[in-house]
């Protein structure tokens, strides 16, 4: 596969594959490496689960197949409905719909795909989850409507990717967690994660958005006021993921996931400011993709040692 690096002559997103391959081309149509956002805490649900039920090897790859055709449904209708949009920003002229390098039609036929992958994936789990599979593919395309109508896009989104968790817990369970607050904990420190750092992401994108009409955190309230929000919204991770530990009675070794999880936050906060954004990448990118993985570590080492 092509390497992460911009194409001579052209201005790309972070974690854009270079090179005119279908592979690469499809690879940056969903923005693959973003899949290390979300999946290892789908992975926390599944593990987590596993102290109320058995897991299967098997369980686990339909948990990875359902949460990759969901995820691939979310960004492909995101990229669909969002074309126009993207064709006139400077920093999203490049996406493959705008530049002509994928048909939408193309894009449409892929969403169908994923989208009948996840259910069928979903009624191999368990009842609950086939029944639930039409809800999550219909919120995760919910999402791409937002931002023309509400400045809480971002949230919109985060509980999207919470879903991945609550996801994995009812693979293996195929029940409701008992207590109730567990997955309620658990994704509201997901929500407010990636809701956190969505309001990062869309920190460029002011000027365009208050232009073109379209709606965001920093949009509404300034740059200074949003990194503000986004901050806040991490404090409200940390402390359900807190929550969520202490709930299900995990041991030392989780603990410290937690602890490692705000730390690596406030080293993501560090990176940004109202007048220094040239990090931003590497705040968005680098570190969200290894709060995820460490905690997902952390709850699998505290589950198999403890």
């Amino acid at each position: 596969m092509s390497a992460l690096v911009p194409a001579p002559g052209t201005l790309r997103e972070g974690q854009t594959f270079a090179g005119a391959s279908g592979m690469a081309r499809w690879a940056s149509f969903v923005k693959l490496p973003h899949t290390v956002f979300a999946l290892p805490f789908a992975l926390v649900g599944a593990t987590i689960a596993t102290r109320t039920a058995p897991i299967t090897m098997a369980m686990v790859g339909w948990v990875m197949l359902a949460f990759t055709s969901a995820r691939w449904v979310a960004m492909a209708v995101n990229r669909i409905v969002d074309r126009e949009y993207d064709a006139k920003n400077p920093r999203t002229a490049q996406r493959e719909i705008p530049r002509g390098a994928i048909a939408v039609g193309e894009a449409w036929v892929t969403v169908a795909i994923a989208a009948a992958v996840f259910i069928w994936t979903a009624w191999m789990l368990n009842p609950l989850c086939f029944m639930l599979s039409p809800v999550a593919l219909g919120w995760v395309c919910f999402y791409s409507f937002t931002k023309r109508f509400t400045r809480y896009a971002h949230l919109v989104l985060g509980l999207g990717i919470a879903i991945a968790p609550v996801g994995g817990y009812l693979a293996v369970t195929g029940a409701w967690s008992n207590p109730w607050w567990v997955l309620i904990a658990l994704t509201a420190a997901v929500m407010s994660w990636s809701g956190g750092f969505d309001i990062l992401y869309a920190l460029p994108d002011v000027a365009f958005d208050r232009a073109a009409g379209l709606h965001s955190m920093p949009a509404a309230l300034g740059v200074v006021r949003a990194i503000g929000v986004a901050r806040a919204l991490h404090v409200v991770t940390v402390v359900a993921l807190s929550v969520t530990v202490w709930a299900v009675g995990a041991g030392t070794i989780a603990w410290s996931g937690v602890a490692l999880v705000a730390a690596l936050l406030a080293y993501e906060h560090s990176l940004v400011s109202s007048s220094d954004l040239s990090k931003l990448d590497a705040a968005f990118f680098t570190m969200n993709g290894v709060v995820s993985m460490v905690f997902f570590g952390c709850i699998l080492a505290d589950r198999v040692l403890a």
